[in-house]
This record gives C-alpha cells, structure tokens and sequence, in this order.
C-alpha cells in the first residue's frame, strides 16, 4: 500500500464528499430529508464522517495495485456505497414498525451519487500520484 496515496486520496475523498453531500442533501434533497423539530445538525461530525468515507474508499483503492482508473473507481465506489446504505438503513429500521421504502431510495441513490464522486477523486489522485 501507498501511504501517500492512501492520506492525499483520503483528504481528497472526505472533502469531494462533503461538498457534495452539501449539494446533495444540503440542498437538492434538503426537504425531502426528516428532520426532528428544533434539531441542529452537527458539521463537525458530518465533516468526521465524509473524511472516514474517504478514507474508507481510499484504503480499498490503495490496496493490491491501487485503482487508478476513474471507471474503475466509480465502480468499486458505487458498490462499497450499495452495501454500505443497505446496511445501515437495515439496522437503523430494525425497531420501526413502519419503514419509508421511499425516503430508503432516495438516500441510497444520494448516497451512490456522492460514491460516485468520491470514487473518481480517489482514482484520479490514485492515477495523478503514480
């Protein structure tokens, strides 16, 4: 493994990240997302969180060769975030007798949106870094 490949891809993966989970569920989405009355969201935790999705992405990417190719990266990308959205929305639903199959969609395809920009900046670093 890259070490720097790893934290240059990492750093560049939980920005690219962030500034689309902005665009995505910070605005496009933002309505469509429940929200508990009188709740803030907590931007350092949301930032800790894309960064450890880039990092996550980065560490796969880095391994073995190294994908390198953006295709390719928005590939593994996409498949990571499928499993990885199935899974949480899987276990944050567990306990609700009633479950919103649509509001599910819809983070799951935001979801695969950001993973789709994550996994082509990480390539690309990958590629650029070689």
């Amino acid at each position: 493994m890259n070490v720097k490949n790893f934290i240059v891809g990492g750093i560049v993966g939980g920005i690219v990240d962030f500034l689309l989970g902005w665009l995505v569920y910070g605005v496009l989405l933002y309505d469509m997302m429940p929200q508990e009355p009188g709740a803030k969201e907590n931007y350092l935790f949301i930032f800790l969180g894309c960064m450890s999705f880039g990092f996550l992405i980065s560490w796969v990417f880095s391994q073995g060769e190294g994908i390198s190719n953006v295709s390719t990266g928005i590939k593994m990308a996409l498949g990571i975030a499928v499993f990885m959205g199935l899974c949480s929305h899987f276990f944050m639903n567990m306990g609700n007798e009633t479950i919103d199959y649509k509001y599910m969609a819809i983070d799951i395809l935001g979801s695969l949106v950001l993973a789709t920009g994550v996994g082509a900046a990480v390539a690309m670093v990958n590629g650029k870094m070689k």
